[in-house]
């Protein structure tokens, strides 16, 4: 590569450079940037070479904090879009708050790589602690993670294997439990209707394989993009109801897009749960005045953020060297069987 030339006063000078801009310098993706940076012998040198060239012409410094405490705990959700998080980050900023602590929040949307890029950005900025939605991460980000030695809470999830501290839920065992309630009730034809999200989709694989063991399949299923709408809720009940107008019950990956659903059958006609039982999933705040009160699995995000901000503290208040505790805590969910079902 060309020795780097003096700064060109006519163009814009990078300021705080991110992790972005040095892959646009460099021509490469941030993911590679990433790489060059964590894992130096996975990348080509000649791509080495643009990473570190764009690293020194645009300055960007991995390391922004000072050594010392920054009284930052950062979390990291896939979206503030879905109002089921809502109650978790209040929860947590209460507690960090009460604790000396503030809360820095990041936004990794659902795929694998954008959380990368989010927590290699986060970790620059030293933060004491995070906090992370799920326990699907990708092996570099398990790595950087693991490697910044820093207190971190998974949530939302359970796993046999966390990366340090977890406090959540099983959400195939949500899946099982709407799957055994409503085969009591007696409906047999399921629908699912879901957002791609992968805890949703662990759900749904807990829901079919309950369904499986009593010999009752899924008759249709829709895949609908995320972040989830009252609106993407009447397109997905519409595109079910078209290729099977016979199905008797729709499972729903949120409650946002059972409430649509609910429109889209009331727009056609349809006598809920009579004619087509619909079931949500978060309890929000409007899933019990409905029209008809919606059936719903309610999780305490309230729970959820305390604790995983309390697992926070707790650690950094032990002394350096001593042994950390593991901790895993299961929070838990409850059926709320109302008028929709």
């Amino acid at each position: 590569m060309d020795a780097l030339k003096p700064h060109d006063p006519a163009q814009p000078h990078i300021t705080s450079a991110t992790l972005l801009d040095v892959a646009r310098v460099a021509g490469v993706s941030p993911i590679t940037v990433s790489r060059a940076l964590n894992q130096p012998k996975l990348v080509r040198p000649g791509t080495l070479a643009r990473v570190q060239a764009a690293v020194r012409e645009t300055g960007y410094a991995r390391n922004a904090a000072p050594p010392d405490r920054s009284k930052l705990v950062a979390l990291i959700l896939p979206t503030v879009a879905n109002p089921i998080f809502a109650d978790m980050v209040q929860a947590a900023s209460d507690k960090l708050t009460d604790g000396g602590y503030q809360l820095l929040l990041g936004l990794a949307g659902y795929e694998l790589w954008r959380e990368e890029i989010l927590v290699e950005t986060v970790l620059s900025r030293r933060p004491d602690g995070i906090i992370l939605t799920g326990t699907l991460h990708s092996d570099n980000t398990r790595k950087r993670l693991a490697a910044a030695n820093i207190p971190l809470v998974e949530t939302w999830d359970m796993t046999a294997s966390p990366i340090d501290m977890l406090v959540g839920f099983s959400h195939e065992e949500v899946g099982n439990t709407v799957a055994m309630a409503m085969l009591e009730k007696g409906y047999r034809r399921f629908a699912l209707l879901t957002a791609d999200d992968p805890r949703a989709g662990r759900r749904n694989q807990g829901l079919q394989a309950a369904l499986a063991r009593q010999g009752v399949n899924i008759v249709a299923s829709t895949v609908m993009p995320t972040p989830a709408s009252l609106q993407l809720g009447r397109e997905g009940c519409a595109r079910l109801l078209a290729a099977h107008p016979d199905i008797e019950l729709i499972v729903c990956s949120s409650d946002t897009l059972a409430q649509g659903a609910l429109t889209e059958a009331a727009s056609r006609g349809l006598r809920v749960p009579a004619d087509l039982a619909i079931m949500g999933f978060g309890d929000l705040s409007f899933a019990a005045h409905t029209f008809p009160p919606l059936s719903s699995v309610r999780v305490d995000g309230s729970a959820i953020g305390a604790l995983a901000a309390q697992a926070i503290l707790d650690r950094l208040a032990q002394a350096p060297g001593a042994p950390r505790v593991p901790t895993v805590i299961d929070t838990g969910f409850q059926l709320v069987e109302r008028g929709s079902t």
